[in-house]
């Protein structure tokens, strides 16, 4: 399996790719237009300066063993919000208290907030259900902070990620009937949809600007505040392992939680180390490694059990050719998790 930055052939894989993700992943919708301009962003980003409002990258997930077929996406923004306006609810109390009556109440409240505009994001994961074992989603999703390692000017030190929120098989969001449904009068898979592409002007002439007390919503939509959907809990877990933590911030529409860190505090980020190849002349043992080649335009990913010697990374020819390396080259490296750490 390897991780590799997106290519414009990757088009129609990436299509069947998202029709298959269902409601909830906002950042990968099903319009080949809007694909199309992800995949010319993530190349132009990798000639253009290394500031993070010019980062845009994509990346997918490769079976070689099946004549290179696509099987998984994931992507990094440099800074969001900075182009399109970016909203989310901060999730608040309000204090009501009457000396007189002897009453004092503490409320839930939702701000409609733009806290979050400049943050570099992870978004896009998504892995086909066939391929969900054998770590290849934590070699996906990690693959990311090998490459924000390597190039850490070119990403925000603020780094979140938007977990999918609660909805049923479906598609029906407990939060959106109870709030979103009042003020936007369509489906959430439809406002859903218009934010994947970029039509976010119909958030702030519709959505109420005052705060909101959780009190009105239905005992479901509370139920489903800051949780995250059955399908997603893997996907949290693995960041909170990486030292993610949830704030306060969730999403507008379903209430998913946004999670955050400090990119030198990723434990990926912060543990990998550089070393030498030398290639493996017997099959390697040894803890899971993720194991990226250092170039920009053709980043690529590798998992493999190695163990380092004197700053060399014994590594099986496959692996090496499937990091487009030779023996001797330069790769990062860190252990897949924080149990088998250096």
């Amino acid at each position: 399996m390897l991780v590799r930055a997106i290519r414009r052939d990757d088009l129609d894989a990436l299509l069947l790719l998202a029709r298959s993700t269902g409601v909830g992943v906002t950042t990968l919708p099903a319009n080949e237009e809007r694909l199309l301009r992800r995949i010319e962003a993530s190349l132009a980003a990798q000639a253009a300066e290394p500031k993070p409002e010019h980062s845009s990258f994509v990346f997918v997930l490769e079976d070689t063993r099946q004549q290179g077929r696509v099987v998984g996406i994931c992507a990094i923004e440099g800074a969001v919000g900075l182009t399109e306006p970016w909203y989310n609810y901060r999730v608040g109390v309000s204090v009501h208290a009457s000396r007189e009556l002897g009453v004092y109440r503490k409320l839930d409240t939702l701000f409609l907030t733009n806290d979050l505009t400049g943050s570099a994001e992870l978004c896009s994961l998504f892995l086909h259900p066939d391929w969900r074992h054998s770590n290849n989603g934590s070699l996906l999703s990690k693959s990311r902070f090998l490459f924000m390692a390597e190039f850490p000017e070119r990403f925000e030190r603020r780094v979140i990620a938007e977990m999918r929120g609660v909805s049923d098989a479906t598609g029906m969001s407990p939060f959106w009937e109870a709030l979103g449904r009042h003020f936007f009068k369509m489906e959430f898979s439809e406002a859903d949809y218009l934010t994947g592409i970029g039509q976010k002007s119909f958030i702030a002439e519709l959505m109420p600007q005052h705060p909101v007390y959780t009190a009105f919503l239905s005992e479901a939509a509370r139920a489903v505040i800051g949780r995250v959907h059955d399908n997603t809990r893997p996907a949290l877990a693995m960041l909170e392992g990486e030292g993610f933590r949830y704030n306060g911030y969730v999403d507008i529409f379903d209430a998913g939680p946004t999670i955050e860190c400090e990119l030198g505090d990723i434990r990926a980020v912060r543990d990998s180390r550089l070393f030498t190849t030398v290639t493996a002349n017997s099959p390697t043992e040894g803890r899971l490694w993720l194991v990226s080649n250092r170039r920009l335009a053709d980043f690529r990913v590798a998992l493999t059990h190695s163990e380092p010697i004197d700053g060399q990374l014994p590594l099986s020819p496959t692996v090496l050719a499937n990091l487009g390396c030779e023996s001797g080259a330069s790769v990062r490296a860190v252990p897949l998790s924080a149990a088998t750490a250096i």
